[in-house]
């Protein structure tokens, strides 16, 4: 069963994507999936995108590193490629980028993930943190093909 995102946001998605239910695509965590129309060598590009409150003092890259621990736990090999802070003091966020091999339904892939972690605060109460991540996972032979439409994703999340 997916997550519920604390709280509501929306999206917009790109032609060429459209929206899966994550027990169907194997992120069953997942509050969101949306699926690449066009897969690569047998593996479908998709982005997911998950939340959860983070009262904590973590910064991002606390929270960036959390998870790089946990798929490097899956992973056969894992690099972060990169890593830079964006937006605001009062709306931050990270984008990360990583390289990983892995098994995916037993076939061993060369991916990339690009990774974005935006810090909502509740302006009336400033420990209600919530941290959204979107996750786009593509093969390295397409992920520069997809990239721009993920990145317009990430530009359409607001708040709903």
């Amino acid at each position: 069963m997916p997550s519920p995102m604390p709280v509501p946001l929306e999206l917009r998605l790109p032609e060429g994507w459209h929206a899966a239910t994550p027990e169907r695509t194997g992120v069953p965590d997942a509050a969101f999936v949306a699926v690449h129309a066009h897969p690569d060598d047998g593996f479908t590009a998709n982005v997911t995108v998950d939340s959860t409150y983070r009262p904590d003092a973590a910064t991002l890259a606390e929270i960036g590193d959390e998870s790089v621990g946990n798929l490097s736990e899956v992973a056969e090999a894992l690099d972060v490629i990169s890593r830079h802070e964006i937006g605001s003091a009062a709306a931050p966020g990270l984008t990360q980028t990583l390289t990983l091999t892995t098994a995916v339904s037993g076939v061993r892939r060369e991916l990339t993930q690009s990774q974005v972690y935006l810090s909502l605060l509740d302006v009336h109460d400033p420990d209600r943190r919530v941290v959204v991540r979107l996750v786009l996972t593509a093969t390295a032979a397409q992920h520069d093909d997809v990239l721009e439409d993920f990145r317009d994703i990430v530009a359409t999340v607001r708040l709903n």
